[in-house]
């Protein structure tokens, strides 16, 4: 019986060790997502490395069904590119769109920090026209 993931008529197999190394690679990924958080040039390349795997999904599910039999026991990388686009795009995809709301935020409170200062020069400003 297919499991409830399976998006082939074939049975998900989430023991084999391209799999396991793929979630592997995605838990490593969303740890760089979190970690680099601080470290803007880090995470802009991290973010161009994820965009640029994403675009290349179509070409490496190309690949990957010409060659599953070498890593694969089922076929798995179909024509329309479901099965890879759920496992590793999709993910891929979500860690960007996390990068992209950590540099929303940050864009955020640096224009609030700008307001502030500005606010502040322009109280310090009327207070010598006061005096």
């Amino acid at each position: 019986m297919p499991s409830a993931f399976s998006v082939s008529s074939f049975p998900t197999d989430w023991t084999e060790p391209w799999l396991l190394g793929l979630a592997a690679f995605h838990v490593l990924c969303l740890l760089l997502t979190c970690f680099s958080s601080r470290r803007h040039q880090l995470q802009v390349g991290h973010f161009l490395c994820l965009v640029i795997l994403v675009y290349s999904a179509e070409y490496i599910n190309e690949v990957a069904a010409m060659n599953w039999r070498l890593f694969s026991k089922y076929q798995y990388f179909d024509s329309r590119g479901m099965f890879i686009s759920l496992v590793f795009s999709a993910p891929l995809l979500l860690n960007a769109m996390v990068i992209v709301i950590l540099w929303v935020r940050k864009t955020l409170n640096v224009m609030t920090d700008l307001k502030n200062l500005q606010e502040k020069i322009k109280d310090r400003k009327r207070r010598r026209k006061e005096e």
